[in-house]
């Protein structure tokens, strides 16, 4: 049971780091909006940030819709954590420990963004990554009357970069034209969605009985 933990362990821990590494680095290189082709005109490198979840779904622009979303993120990560010992304890294959693993890490990566960023960068309510229509916020910015979101522990914005634009092509019914995948994310997105899918595609072996 030791070696396993340690080897999910390290993933986790490794995927944390280089979550945080990139965020970091196109923080404090990027302008916000700014974008850089990474391979070719279809993966990008753009810098964002969003106030919700994961490829930034949001949840609602008042101080308790935050606050709810970042406790339940903690509560989410207690409850991963918890449950991996159990089945480490049991004997659990290892891939099914990783696929746990990498939804802990994505979780909590995105989670750091909330408790820290506010307090690491400092807060301008007229950054266009702040803007917030429905927070109760206000302040005058470019002339103009600016709704701002709420800052402070849990209240951080989470920050993307990463997108894909490639577009269906013209012979695909309903969707043509329109983006493949239109959200911008970041690796801790990524390695919630590698988790659940190795979780929904193997679970017959994981669970066999």
């Amino acid at each position: 049971m030791k070696k396993k933990i340690l080897i999910v362990s390290s993933v986790v821990l490794l995927i944390l780091f280089l979550d945080q590494f990139i965020k970091v680095y196109t923080k404090n290189n990027f302008f916000y909006g700014e974008s850089v082709p990474l391979l070719g005109d279809w993966f990008v490198m753009e810098y964002i940030e969003n106030p919700g979840m994961a490829f930034g779904t949001t949840f609602g622009s008042k101080y308790w819709h935050k606050l709810a979303l970042s406790l339940f993120r903690v509560g989410a990560i207690v409850g991963i954590a918890y449950y991996f010992v159990n089945q480490a304890k049991k004997g659990m294959r290892l891939e099914f420990l990783i696929a746990l693993g990498l939804v802990l890490a994505g979780a909590t990566g995105n989670l750091i963004d909330s408790l820290c960023y506010d307090f690491f960068y400092e807060f301008d309510p007229c950054s266009p990554a702040n803007r917030m229509e429905g927070s109760g916020l206000y302040t005058k910015c470019y002339g103009i009357s600016w709704e701002y979101r709420n800052s402070g522990f849990l209240m951080g914005n989470v920050v993307d970069m990463f997108r894909f634009q490639a577009t269906w092509p013209s012979w695909v019914p309903l969707v043509s034209g329109k983006d493949v995948f239109p959200a911008i994310w970041n690796v801790s997105d990524a390695a919630i969605t590698c988790g659940v899918a190795m979780i929904f595609i193997r679970q017959k072996t994981y669970f066999k009985q």
